[in-house]
């Protein structure tokens, strides 16, 4: 009962918020029934502030009925595609885009880019050409995610810029729990200059730069063994939020956890820049998506328009930690302004089959890191079996 209690003071005062920012109806076009799904787990942040919003939406948009299904995360991909090809499915759902180029190519998400022409002037670059597949748009952006280097100010009062600063930190002994993972460390081959792609999507990981950031890796590596500090995201949770470790590297999905542990004491910073240049950590978007069967697209796509409009996005800005799409919003949090910061080097995740060369052949780093494979013959073993 208390509970539900909370749940229920926490709608209240998100929904006030929101009416408060939006001073009424917003002379809506919107008709008819618009079916959404969603995989924000119940009682979350991102669930309690969405309710709210949705509530406000009766009132803002009248003439439209917002028919909202739960699904969970490990589900909504599978049952979407299901209900797609059996000629069902929701009007449109909310996701982040990591399978947005399989799906369009497979026809399961309706071409908006005609629909939204001259409508997303108040979206970021990055946020639109991640809801982009070679030259036409599918969905509506919603909020940003990457890696980035968080740290706690009580043990490091500036975080390491460049990545001889973070070699120099981690051999004078300052605690730091580093992500070594293809995903995870993705953005320290740019900080070396290195590329995984050229142009038209071959690899050419090969060509310099990524041999050198996986051989400075290894030397990270190494010294978070000597020293018995955890080397993913996973087990360095626990150390980092309770005081233990100065430094971890981890996506923005975790800002929530760290924030709630360590309060003001929480910082964040863009992953250090190299020789080569800033890094280059992947960007992927959340957004939302559009069901080609759906007979009531144009209010479907008003409804999205809203739910990332600069009140809603301010509301899930602050209320659950999303770092907005909408370039319109007045951001005072100094964290979700830091992860702005640090995404503006990131690098789209691209929307090609080709990337599956990549997480196929780059993914066996424990050849470097355990087995003492020189990175240079490493990386140029999985150049040529992914171009094969």
């Amino acid at each position: 009962m208390k509970n539900k209690f909370n749940l229920l003071i926490s709608l209240i005062l998100i929904s006030a918020f929101i009416l408060t920012a939006c001073g009424g109806g917003s002379g809506s076009t919107a008709t008819g029934e618009v079916t959404f799904w969603h995989a924000y787990g119940t009682g979350s942040a991102e669930e309690v502030a969405l309710t709210a919003i949705l509530e406000q939406a009766k009132e803002d948009m009248p003439n439209v009925t917002i028919n909202v299904l739960q699904v969970p995360f490990n589900d909504i991909y599978n049952k979407y595609r299901t209900d797609v090809a059996s000629g069902g499915g929701p009007d449109m759902f909310i996701a982040p885009n990591d399978s947005l180029g399989d799906d369009a190519r497979a026809g399961l998400l309706a071409d908006i880019t005609e629909l939204a022409n001259g409508k997303l002037g108040d979206y970021g670059a990055l946020a639109v050409d991640g809801m982009s597949v070679e030259g036409k748009l599918y969905g509506i952006p919603e909020s940003l995610k990457a890696v980035a280097l968080w740290y706690n100010k009580d043990l490091v009062a500036t975080p390491p810029a460049t990545t001889d600063e973070l070699k120099a930190l981690m051999e004078a002994g300052t605690p730091v729990s580093l992500s070594y993972g293809c995903y995870h460390h993705y953005g320290f081959f740019g900080s070396f200059g290195g590329k995984v792609f050229d142009d038209s999507w071959k690899v050419v990981a090969d060509q310099g730069g990524v041999a050198d950031a996986m051989s400075y890796l290894n030397d990270l590596y190494q010294i978070s063994v000597a020293n018995g500090w955890p080397k993913n995201d996973g087990d360095g949770l626990a150390p980092f939020t309770e005081g233990n470790m100065a430094i971890i590297t981890n996506g923005n999905w975790a800002m929530g956890d760290y924030r709630k542990a360590l309060g003001d004491k929480l910082g964040v910073a863009p992953l250090p820049a190299g020789p080569g240049g800033a890094a280059t950590p992947l960007l992927g978007v959340d957004g939302f998506y559009f069901n080609p069967n759906s007979t009531n697209l144009e209010s479907a796509l008003e409804v999205a328009l809203y739910l990332t409009g600069k009140d809603a996005q301010t509301a899930m800005m602050n209320e659950a930690g999303h770092v907005p799409a909408n370039t319109t919003v007045e951001v005072t949090d100094p964290l979700i302004q830091g992860l702005l910061d640090a995404f503006e080097t990131a690098y789209v995740r691209p929307q090609v089959p080709q990337l599956g060369n990549y997480w196929s052949n780059f993914c066996g780093t424990d050849q470097v890191f355990e087995a003492g494979v020189p990175a240079a013959d490493w990386v140029a073993e999985a150049t040529t079996n992914a171009n094969k």
